[in-house]
């Protein structure tokens, strides 16, 4: 391939060294050629051609111009003078065949085709220069022929298998493309980015099956070839088959001992794609390796951070093994220490003692520590400053919690780590009743960069702005929101008897959907799913025109999605919400699952 493209280059006449007065001539030609002014185009190549007779790209626009006029015989005197001068030119013939297909004469015209292939010299410019020739005429048969021809001659070779390959491809022969594709790799390991996306962009499922079929054959009759089990790999990537990918370059690791950073991309590609075993497996046989690895902290820490996914993903949750993590999670720090380097495995700890284990004391303890720590990064210290202000919040110590978010707030003004703090902010003035307040807070996060802090601030102040002033107290907002409140600090059945109260003092308020909201919240912390289920399709169908129904419709989907594992409803879920309420904030991620779901049928 790279010698043609030098042919090619070569034969370019903007490329060659021209005389000014050829270069004009050139540039007229071409402009005569493009106008249909093939008679004078016709003289000015005749020209050009004799006194560069190496270019051929003026021959073959001369002959063309003859072509375009008609002038058969004229062209059929030239070609064979060309043919008497250069006998080892065989492309010549495959012009000559042209002439002939033009005036009908099919049966000559493959006479032609046929001394062409008979005459190739064994020479690999000739080789490439005859099968672009009959490939620049569709001729691919042919094309193939000359290749074959030209490896038998003087033997394999990489450019002409892979050649060999995409005209097997434009004949939708695709067992013998993919048999000549990887010919090709086999030769040239270093093609395999390209073929990659070759095969991505042009082959079909069946056509996958066909390379998977063709890969394991060579892996079986070539076990010591390396290149087979890498490119099996990514098409095990490619079908999100990763524990087979695994295997692959696990096989690949033993072998050649430096597939480390190979095989960690894969586990991260896994937990990405919530495929949690799979990433478990790959990440403690990266830490089974010890400290000799360049993955090993990391991989330790994926590893526990993918335990805890998995064991969350749990209905109900298994307390033993989330106390099994915690003695993990204590065990890395013992091993490491608390750094700065480790400052995210305390604070995924933290978040696993204080949500998970009901030990918001140990949680906090925690934080504290990470906060407290020397030449910690900016960005860590306000994460960790925002999670531990979440906990003093949810303990109920406001002022803690306020002191913390504002701290961020301030660090990091135009950040959207501050705009996260001010929201947060803003909520817990919210949770306060203080609505005023809080709307000042989050009218500045509306044109926060952070998308998901602009869409929040944007619901909250919809909401507040709604219910604020329906009755003279506000007496029912403020229960609802302590009630929200109640319910992030998990005193569930505390926000429940408050809902409750208020369905009871305040009847069909207009707060009725948002409490059917709050109530489906509440009965997923519980496990319940199927009971928020009745509560979301509730708001669907009864408060269809509020503000909380593309938020059930979102909700319902994930949990079918996520929790109930029944993906065709959860698609059916989000067809509806982007089709019905295509101005939801929702809308598009909704559209996002939908076509993801579909590609996964």
């Amino acid at each position: 391939m790279r010698f043609f493209l030098l042919v090619f280059a070569l034969s370019c006449p903007g490329l060659t060294s021209l005389s000014a007065q050829q270069t004009h001539e050139a540039q007229l030609a071409q402009q005569y050629y493009i106008n249909g002014e093939y008679e004078k185009a016709a003289v000015l190549y005749e020209k050009l051609s004799r006194s560069s007779r190496a270019n051929n790209y003026y021959f073959n626009r001369y002959i063309s111009c003859l072509f375009e006029l008609g002038d058969y015989a004229r062209a059929e005197k030239v070609i064979k003078k060309a043919l008497k001068e250069q006998p080892d030119k065989v492309q010549l013939y495959v012009t000559y065949g042209q002439l002939l297909e033009r005036q009908n004469m099919p049966d000559k015209a493959r006479q032609q085709y046929e001394k062409a292939i008979r005459n190739l010299p064994p020479n690999s410019n000739a080789v490439i220069q005859l099968a672009q020739a009959f490939t620049s005429q569709m001729l691919y048969d042919q094309a193939i022929r000359t290749y074959e021809k030209g490896m038998d001659m003087l033997g394999p070779d990489d450019r002409v298998y892979y050649n060999m390959a995409d005209l097997y491809r434009r004949q939708g022969t695709m067992d013998k493309a993919i048999e000549n594709y990887l010919n090709s790799l086999a030769l040239n390991p270093r093609r395999q980015n390209t073929l990659q996306a070759i095969f991505q962009r042009y082959f079909s499922e069946a056509d996958f099956e066909e390379l998977k079929a063709q890969l394991y054959d060579r892996i079986q009759k070539e076990p010591e070839a390396d290149v087979y089990p890498g490119f099996l790999a990514w098409v095990f990537v490619k079908e999100k088959n990763y524990k087979a990918a695994f295997r692959q370059m696990k096989a690949l690791d033993r072998r050649l001992g430096d597939y480390d950073y190979n095989i960690f991309n894969l586990g991260q590609t896994a937990l990405q794609d919530e495929d949690y075993e799979a990433a478990l497996q790959i990440f403690e046989y990266l830490a089974d390796k010890g400290p000799q690895s360049p993955s090993y902290v990391e991989a330790q820490r994926l590893a526990l951070k993918t335990k805890g996914l998995l064991a969350y993903d749990t209905y109900p949750p298994d307390t033993v093994a989330l106390q099994d993590l915690e003695r993990e999670y204590d065990a890395f720090l013992e091993e490491f220490g608390l750094t700065p380097r480790t400052a995210h495995i305390a604070m995924e700890l933290a978040d696993l003692q204080a949500y998970r284990l009901n030990k918001l004391d140990a949680g906090i303890e925690t934080l504290k520590k990470v906060v407290e720590m020397p030449n910690l990064s900016p960005k860590t210290l306000g994460k960790a400053k925002i999670a531990l202000g979440d906990l003093y919040l949810i303990k109920g110590e406001i002022w803690e919690a306020t002191l913390l978010y504002s701290q961020v707030d301030k660090a990091f003004e135009e950040d959207p780590l501050g705009h996260e703090a001010r929201f947060k902010n803003a909520r817990l003035f919210y949770y306060n009743g203080d609505f005023e307040w809080a709307q000042t807070q989050l009218a500045a996060l509306k044109a926060s960069t952070s998308k998901l802090i602009a869409n929040d601030a944007l619901e909250l102040s919809i909401f507040i702005t709604d219910n604020l002033g329906l009755d003279t107290t506000a007496e029912a907002l403020s229960m609802y929101a302590h009630a929200d409140l109640l319910m992030f600090q998990n005193r569930l059945d505390e926000a429940e008897a408050l809902l409750n109260k208020l369905l009871n003092d305040y009847p069909n308020h207009a707060l009725d959907d948002d409490v059917l909201y709050l109530q489906a919240q509440i009965d997923v912390k519980r496990g319940d799913i199927h009971k928020a289920i009745q509560s979301l399709n509730t708001i669907v169908e009864k408060y269809g025109d509020g503000i909380r129904a593309d938020n059930a419709l979102f909700m319902m989907a994930e949990l079918y999605e996520q929790k109930l594992k029944e993906p065709e409803k959860a698609r059916e879920l989000y067809e509806k919400l982007f089709i019905e309420y295509s101005d939801s904030t929702f809308a598009v991620e909704a559209r996002k699952r939908f076509r993801k779901g579909e590609k996964e049928m």
